[in-house]
């Protein structure tokens, strides 16, 4: 029973999400928060219960940052829809996720896992800090300074977000996951290639 309680925990982030959307478009915002914070929970107990029985699984490696992620987009979308917070920090989010699997693609052949690191982990928790302060403001009707904490929590989380895939990348650059001589290549390849195009021209 214990060795498949990490993965049931997982499966259960993805069946709260339509229920945290649905508070948050209903406007009850105090129970879009409980099922927000349940969630989170369950991710954390996954995630200790998996590391300290040594229950790491392949479905675990896959689903769990999935639930993790569709939480968290859906929640943002749900929130720029309903016009609670602005649409840049969605897209902020939206493209470093897409970033993020490309290079998960570009490294699926070279069979390189990527463990997270602390500034992933912190901008992640910025962000549900960021939306949990945002649904209890709704919820309570905070204005001015409350209004200002809200919007500054994002940006925190936006620049922490931004951070985090600048280490990742420079990290697998370092490690030589990114193929240095690859990279040289293919800029000694584009410049040929405006060279011949220039010699054509005239």
């Amino acid at each position: 029973m214990l060795k498949h309680l990490p993965n049931a925990l997982t499966i259960i982030r993805f069946l709260l999400i339509p229920f945290i959307l649905f508070y948050i478009f209903a406007e009850n915002y105090i129970l879009a928060f409980i099922f927000f914070t349940i969630s989170a929970l369950t991710d954390i107990a996954d995630g200790c219960i998996a590391r300290k029985y040594n229950l790491i699984s392949n479905f675990g490696k896959l689903m769990d940052p999935l639930a993790d992620k569709l939480t968290q987009i859906a929640t943002l979308t749900s929130l720029v829809v309903s016009g609670i917070i602005p649409l840049w920090i969605l897209i902020v989010v939206l493209s470093k996720e897409f970033i993020m699997i490309c290079g998960a693609s570009f490294l699926y052949g070279k069979d390189v896992v990527v463990y997270s690191k602390w500034y992933g982990k912190l901008s992640t928790v910025l962000l549900y800090v960021a939306i949990v302060f945002s649904l209890l403001t709704k919820q309570f009707e905070l204005t001015g300074i409350w209004s200002n904490i809200d919007i500054s929590l994002f940006c925190l989380a936006v620049i922490a977000t931004i951070f985090s895939l600048i280490m990742y990348i420079k990290d697998l650059y370092q490690k030589g996951f990114i193929d240095k001589q690859d990279l040289k290549k293919e800029v000694t390849i584009d410049k040929k290639e405006k060279s011949q195009k220039k010699r054509k021209e005239k």
